[in-house]
């Protein structure tokens, strides 16, 4: 299966969308204005793969002076194309067009007098579309004769008051954004342009993304898409976000370019970004909306219905002694039959045939192989995993729980019928989502509301593979709603974790805080990598806050929207601090802004300490 088909829009000679690679970019973290960290940093980015750099352009002066890193990477034999990225300035945009190979605009706030969110007639709102085009058509003649590329980028977190007043924060307002904006390109003849529809949350962005792509058929265009997750964080969590926005919609011949957003040095997002494409194969597209399968299914034990999805553990073939509880996130404790669970630990433990643990927690929930269950004296206390023969040919049905690898020999008659039974489906198996997606609207038509297990294998993934893959095969699932568990084998603390960072990242299950944090550029007005750290340090056990650590305002109210607290770089060396979308404190001094955040979370009553 192919890609969606776009237009060609060359980029300084790097052509972006149609038969072209799918490319990948990043952004500088200097200050635009110190020419030499800037090249050097560009420099290290293009060396690991990136293929368009891009660097903030906040005044008149950084736009000035992209003729001076230009010409330096030049000396050093580098032409990567640059990209302008602008935010409030077009005077800046106008400048930059005429000296790099493409601009970013952003709709939210290129151009837009509606500041105090006011709800505007038709006849206002025609007025500021006339503003708009009024301020935005001399660039659009700029870049036509620079033969200069454009991103119109919306991002969810800084839509214009207009836009907010009359869609809200939704992927049509974000869709509609880009149109107005798009429109006015068309006008004027000018078609170089490249969309975006990001946002921190995975769902929202893919969302906006799939809309758009509606949208563009609905109206015969055909512009190529950039991908992103912004805000994404840092470490595994930051990549699985990626990997789910990202990776969900690639697989689904969406997006020609990507930027994975992570709270790290730059030239650290393009291995993760090259994995992330590579991994991504575009499928069968389905634009039909899946059913909420999740919360239409049966609860069994503790999976389906209204519980949150559930992890499992396979300790099968693994060796195993009571040390074994810790890499499922149970702690055994004075060699008594008292144990302790934290947050991660996983909900049912699979042993095929082998003994079980000589000690275990009674309210952990094992499954055995059927014939060793069948045979065993546990069976009051666990349960079988039956093959899709033995389920068919065994009449007693009081938990079954059993492989499903072929998908389209299913006799929906004998599923219909159950009302005990738990589908481990393998996705090993299928050789795309795009296969479980029809499956599941399979079922809801023929009223199979059965939870679902999704289950894969992985073996001999690094470190950097592991969380990209998972998130990708689970989370493009989960995303939709399909899917009341997940099964990663081989099964270690490791993968067990990176489970629940997939459920976290897909809002399916909450156990831990959540970090929006920005991946930092030459707007940032303090150091967010080490900050980032130290408030993960200090409020990493406050399971299901969410805290957003944004370098400026840009997108940090609107992209932390729906935190519970925001940490904003203001000015140098100045934080603000947030409670929701609502300026608590001002200008605090950045060396006491972490302890002031804590003493905000306590006298709102929600600070827990440390176990």
């Amino acid at each position: 299966m192919r890609r969606r088909n776009t237009r060609v829009v060359n980029i300084g000679g790097v052509p972006l969308g149609g038969e072209n690679p799918i490319r990948i970019q990043s952004m500088t973290t200097t200050d635009t204005m110190d020419t030499s960290a800037t090249v050097k940093q560009s420099i290290r980015m293009i060396d690991a793969g990136c293929e368009y750099v891009r660097i903030t352009t906040p005044s008149l002066r950084e736009a000035e002076n992209l003729t001076d890193i230009k010409e330096e990477l030049s000396r050093f034999g580098y032409v990567t194309p640059l990209i302008a990225d602008i935010h409030y300035t077009p005077k800046a945009a106008e400048i930059a067009a005429q000296i790099v190979e493409k601009v970013r605009i952003n709709p939210g706030n290129f151009s837009d007098k509606n500041k105090n969110n006011k709800i505007l007639s038709d006849t206002e709102y025609k007025s500021e579309l006339n503003l708009i085009f009024e301020r935005f058509s001399p660039l659009v003649e700029i870049c036509k004769k620079h033969n200069t590329a454009m991103r119109i980028g919306v991002n969810h977190g800084s839509l214009s008051g207009r836009i907010l007043t009359r869609y809200g924060d939704t992927p049509k307002g974000m869709v509609e954004a880009a149109m107005e904006f798009v429109d006015i390109c068309r006008k004027l003849n000018y078609h170089d342009i490249v969309l975006s529809m990001k946002a921190s949350n995975p769902k929202v962005m893919i969302d906006a993304n799939r809309l758009l792509v509606k949208v563009m058929k609905h109206r015969n265009m055909d512009y190529p898409i950039h991908l992103g997750v912004t805000e994404a964080g840092e470490g595994e969590d930051g990549r699985i976000k990626s990997a789910i926005g990202i990776g969900t919609l690639l697989s689904e011949g969406i997006g020609d370019t990507i930027r994975v957003s992570l709270t790290e040095e730059p030239e650290f997002e393009i291995p993760v970004a090259r994995e992330i494409i590579k991994y991504s194969q575009p499928s069968k597209l389905i634009y039909r909306k899946v059913e909420d399968v999740l919360a239409n299914s049966e609860a069994i034990l503790n999976i389906g219905g209204n519980n949150p999805p559930v992890v499992f553990a396979d300790f099968s073939n693994a060796k195993l002694n009571l040390s074994g509880l810790y890499q499922i996130g149970y702690e055994y404790q004075n060699e008594s039959d008292n144990f302790t669970h934290n947050e991660i630990s996983a909900d049912l433990v699979y042993l095929g045939s082998r003994e079980p643990f000589s000690k275990y927690p009674r309210d952990l929930k094992i499954l055995f192989d059927f014939d060793y269950w069948r045979n065993s004296e546990l069976k009051d206390s666990s349960y079988p995993l039956m093959n899709w023969r033995q389920f068919k040919d065994n009449s007693k049905k009081d938990f079954i729980k059993f492989v499903l690898t072929t998908p389209k020999e299913i006799d929906t008659n004998i599923l219909q019928s159950s009302k005990t039974t738990v589908l481990v489906i393998d996705l090993n198996e299928s050789k795309n989502t795009s296969e479980i997606k029809e499956l599941m609207n399979c079922f809801y038509e023929d009223n199979i509301n059965l939870p679902i297990i999704l289950k894969k294998d992985y073996h001999n993934l690094d470190k950097e593979q592991l969380p990209i893959q998972t998130s990708i095969d689970f989370g493009s699932l989960l995303i939709d709603n399909i899917g009341d568990g997940i099964w990663v084998t081989p099964s270690n603390r490791r993968t067990i974790n990176t489970a629940f960072g997939i459920l976290q990242a897909t809002r399916k299950r909450i156990t831990k805080t959540e970090y929006i944090s920005c991946p930092s550029c030459g707007r940032t007005l303090f150091d967010i990598q080490n900050t980032a750290e130290k408030i993960r340090n200090r409020t990493s056990h406050l399971k299901g806050l969410k805290i957003g650590i944004m370098g400026c305002i840009v997108n940090g109210p609107g992209e932390m929207a729906d935190a519970d607290y925001g940490y904003v770089g203001v000015g140098v060396g100045k934080v603000s601090l947030y409670r929701g979308q609502i300026v608590v404190k001002k200008n605090i001094a950045e060396a006491n802004a972490v302890d002031s955040l804590i003493e905000l979370i306590r006298s709102d009553g929600k600070w827990v300490d440390a176990q």
